[in-house]
C-alpha cells in the first residue's frame, strides 16, 4: 500500500526503457516516485533508451501516452538517454585516464562459466581479464577482439575510501561496491551502461531522491561508488516493493504482464488502475 506522504519535498524521476509497453509495476513504480516527491517536489521523466537494439520510438510515445492517462505530468523536455552519449564517453575516457578501468575480452559463455553465485544484480565477475598485462591487452585489441571496460573497484575504493549512501526507510548504509565485483561501465556495443548513465543522469539532472525497486538495492552501492569517482552530488534513496500478481511473480515485460494500455481497452479507468497499484485516490478513499 502507499506509503504516508514525505513532509518533504525533493526532485525525483521515473526512468523506464522504452522496450515495451507499461505494465501495472510501472505505474507503482511511477506514483511511488510522484508521491516520494511531496508536496511541492517535482518528478521528472526520463527515457533510458541506451539499448538501441530494444529500444523503439513507438514505445516512448506509449510510454508519455500511458502516464498521461494515469494522471501523471512532468517538465518538458524529457531526457533522452540516447542523446547524451558522448557525455558518458567523456566520463568512461575520464575514468580510463586516471586508470580504473580495464578491458574485458569475456564472453557471454566465459562469464557464465567462471563468474560466481548469482548475486542480486547478477553474477559476480571474477576478475579473469584485469590480470592480463599491458601488451596481451594491445595485442587482443589489435586483433580485433571485441572488449568490454570493467571499472577496478578495488582501486577505486583505495581512492575514495570508505564511503556511505542514505535511504530514507533504512537509514545509512556502508557502500560495499566490492561486493558486486568489478562492474562492465562501458558495453561492448556501446561506450556506456545502466550504472554509468543513470548515475550521470541523477546528477546532471539535479534528482535529490532517487526512488526504484528493491531489486536496484544492491546497485547502489556502485552507483555511490561512480559519485565519488566522478565528484557528482550526491542524493538520498529510497527502494520500494516489487508489485507482484496473483501467483507471487514480480510484474515483467517478458512474462507478458498485463499492459496499462490492455488495462484501459479492458475498460478499466485510470483511478481503478492507481488503486490496483496500490495507490487509491484520496478522495475516493474517503468514507462516504
Amino acid at each position: 500500500m502507499k506509503s504516508a506522504k514525505s513532509v518533504q519535498s525533493f526532485v525525483t524521476r521515473f526512468a523506464p526503457s522504452p522496450t515495451g509497453r507499461l505494465h501495472l509495476g510501472h505505474a507503482y513504480s511511477a506514483l511511488f516516485a510522484r508521491d516520494a516527491a511531496g508536496p511541492d517536489g517535482t518528478m521528472l521523466l526520463r527515457i533510458e533508451d541506451i539499448d538501441l537494439t530494444r529500444c523503439r520510438p513507438e514505445f516512448t510515445a506509449a510510454i508519455e501516452e500511458d502516464l498521461a492517462w494515469l494522471g501523471l505530468d512532468w517538465p518538458k523536455p524529457v531526457r533522452h538517454q540516447s542523446a547524451h552519449l558522448l557525455d558518458y564517453a567523456a566520463s568512461i575516457d575520464r575514468l580510463a585516464a586516471e586508470g580504473l578501468l580495464y578491458p574485458c575480452f569475456c564472453t557471454r559463455a566465459d562469464l557464465a562459466a567462471a563468474a560466481g553465485a548469482p548475486h542480486g544484480i547478477g553474477l559476480i565477475y571474477p576478475g579473469t581479464c584485469r590480470s592480463l598485462s599491458a601488451a596481451e591487452r594491445m595485442d587482443m585489441i589489435g586483433s580485433g577482439r571485441p572488449y568490454a571496460l570493467r571499472l577496478d573497484v578495488s582501486e577505486a575504493l583505495r581512492r575514495t575510501g570508505p564511503l556511505a549512501w542514505t535511504d530514507l526507510d533504512r537509514g545509512t548504509i556502508t557502500a560495499r561496491p566490492e561486493l558486486l565485483g568489478d562492474t562492465v561501465l562501458a558495453r561492448k556495443d556501446i561506450r556506456t551502461s545502466y550504472h554509468l548513465a543513470v548515475t550521470w543522469d541523477d546528477a546532471i539532472q539535479g534528482v535529490e531522491l532517487v526512488t526504484r525497486g528493491e531489486d536496484l538495492f544492491e546497485a547502489t552501492h556502485i552507483h555511490r561508488l561512480l559519485q565519488a569517482l566522478l565528484g557528482l552530488n550526491v542524493p538520498v534513496w529510497r527502494h520500494h516493493k516489487l508489485l507482484l500478481d496473483s501467483a507471487g511473480r514480480r510484474f515483467a515485460k517478458r512474462d507478458k504482464a498485463p499492459t496499462l494500455r490492455a488495462l484501459r481497452e479492458a475498460g478499466r479507468s485510470a483511478a481503478e488502475v492507481r488503486t490496483l497499484a496500490g495507490f487509491p485516490d484520496e478522495a475516493a478513499a474517503q468514507p462516504g
